[in-house]
C-alpha cells in the first residue's frame, strides 16, 4: 500500500530555523489547517508538541478537537459553527456580524483587512468591531491581518505593514479607552516571516515553510529549509514489453527497446496529480513515470518493491504548473503515515 514517510529530524530542522528568526518557540503557531497540508495533523500536532511549540493554526473547531491535547492556543480560522468552544481555541473574527454570533467569554483575535480584500474587517470599523466585542464580552486576545503578496519582489508587503502598524497604534488606544488588555499582534505568514530582519510582533503562523519549502521570488534570502514529506508506493505486478509496445491510457508511452516495467498501487484516485504522458517526470531514484497516471495505479521503469515517488516536490510542481501547496494538500488524507 503507498504510504507518506514524514522525516522527524527534517521537520525539526526547519522549526528550529524559525524559532530562531523569531526569537522563542514561544512565538510560533503551526498552521495545521487541511491535514497539515497533507502531512497529517495528527501525525504533525504530535511532533510540533515534542519540539516545544505551544501555538497550533487550523481551520475548524473539529480540526482544533482532534489536536487539543497537544497545544496551549489554537486558532480558528474559518468556522461558521461557532456553538462550542473551549478556553484554548481563539476563533478569528472575519466580519462584524460574527460577534454577535459568538457566546460570551468566546477567545477571540479580530482580523482586519489591509490590503488582501479577502476576509477581515475594515480599518474604518476597528473602533466600532472593539467596541461591540467589549458589550458581547468576547475576550479580545488577539488582532491579525494577512499579506497578499510577501512572496513577491513588489512595495505591497510594506505598504500592508505600514496600514497594520496603524492597525496597532489605534487598537492600543482604543483598548486603553475601554481598560482592556493589549491582544497580541501578528501578520506573518511563511512568506512574510523572513522578509522581517527584526522579527517585532507576538506571533508568526507559519504554514508551508515548517514543511520544508517557501513559495518566493529567488531574490530574497531563504534559509535552507528541507522537505519533509516524501511519497512512496508498492508494486503490483511486473512484466516485460517489447520494443514499440505502448503503455497505459491512450498509449502515449511508446517503448524504445525492448524493457521491464512494474505498476505502482497509486494514482490519482489517492490525490497523486494526474501525468497525461507528455510530461516526463523522474522519481528521486532516477526512475521515469511512464505513460498517464491511472486512478489507482502508475507504470515505472523499476521492478523495485517499493519506489519513493518524491521526496522534494518542487521540480514536480513546476511540471504540474502548480506551487507545492497543490501537490501535497491534494494527497488523499487516508494514505498511512509513517515517522522516521
Amino acid at each position: 500500500m503507498a504510504k507518506i514517510v514524514l522525516n522527524k529530524s527534517h521537520y525539526f530542522h526547519n522549526l528550529k530555523i524559525i524559532s530562531e528568526h523569531v526569537g522563542s518557540k514561544e512565538k510560533v503557531a503551526v498552521v495545521l489547517k487541511d491535514n497539515a497540508y497533507g502531512h497529517g495533523l495528527l501525525e504533525i500536532a504530535k511532533l510540533a508538541n515534542e519540539f516545544g511549540i505551544e501555538n497550533a493554526v487550523v481551520r475548524t473547531i473539529e480540526e482544533a478537537k482532534k489536536i487539543e491535547p497537544f497545544f496551549r492556543q489554537i486558532l480558528i480560522l474559518a468556522d461558521n459553527n461557532l456553538n462550542t468552544y473551549s478556553h484554548s481555541f481563539h476563533i478569528v473574527i472575519n466580519t462584524l456580524e460574527d460577534i454577535q454570533r459568538l457566546p460570551e467569554n468566546t477567545n477571540v483575535h479580530l482580523k482586519v483587512d489591509t490590503g488582501m480584500h479577502r476576509n477581515g474587517i475594515s480599518i474604518e470599523t476597528l473602533e466600532e468591531a472593539i467596541l461591540g466585542i467589549y458589550k458581547k464580552k468576547l475576550n479580545l486576545t488577539g488582532i491579525l491581518t494577512h499579506y497578499r503578496s510577501a512572496d513577491e519582489l513588489s512595495c505591497d508587503f510594506f505598504w500592508q505593514r505600514s496600514v497594520f502598524k496603524q492597525v496597532k497604534s489605534e487598537t492600543k488606544i482604543i483598548c486603553e479607552k475601554l481598560f482592556l488588555p493589549i491582544p497580541k499582534f501578528h501578520s506573518a505568514n511563511s512568506s512574510g516571516l523572513f522578509r522581517f530582519k527584526n522579527f517585532d510582533e507576538d506571533l508568526v503562523r507559519v504554514g508551508i515553510a515548517q514543511y520544508g519549502y517557501l513559495e518566493t521570488n529567488i531574490i530574497f534570502s531563504n534559509p535552507k529549509l528541507k522537505p519533509v514529506m516524501s511519497l512512496w508506493a508498492n508494486k503490483i505486478a511486473t512484466r516485460t514489453i517489447k520494443k514499440n509496445q505502448k503503455v497505459g491510457y491512450g498509449g502515449t508511452y511508446l517503448a524504445k527497446n525492448d524493457m521491464k516495467i512494474s505498476t505502482y498501487d497509486l494514482g490519482y484516485g489517492d490525490g497523486f496529480l494526474r501525468l497525461n504522458g507528455t510530461q516526463k517526470y523522474t522519481t528521486p531514484k532516477g526512475y521515469e513515470i511512464l505513460g498517464r497516471v491511472s486512478m489507482d495505479n502508475i507504470s515505472i521503469n523499476s521492478d523495485d518493491d517499493e519506489v519513493c515517488i518524491f521526496d522534494d516536490v518542487k521540480e514536480l510542481a513546476k511540471l504540474q504548473n502548480t506551487i507545492t501547496y497543490e501537490i501535497t494538500t491534494t494527497l488523499n488524507p487516508n494514505i498511512p503515515k509513517e515517522i522516521r
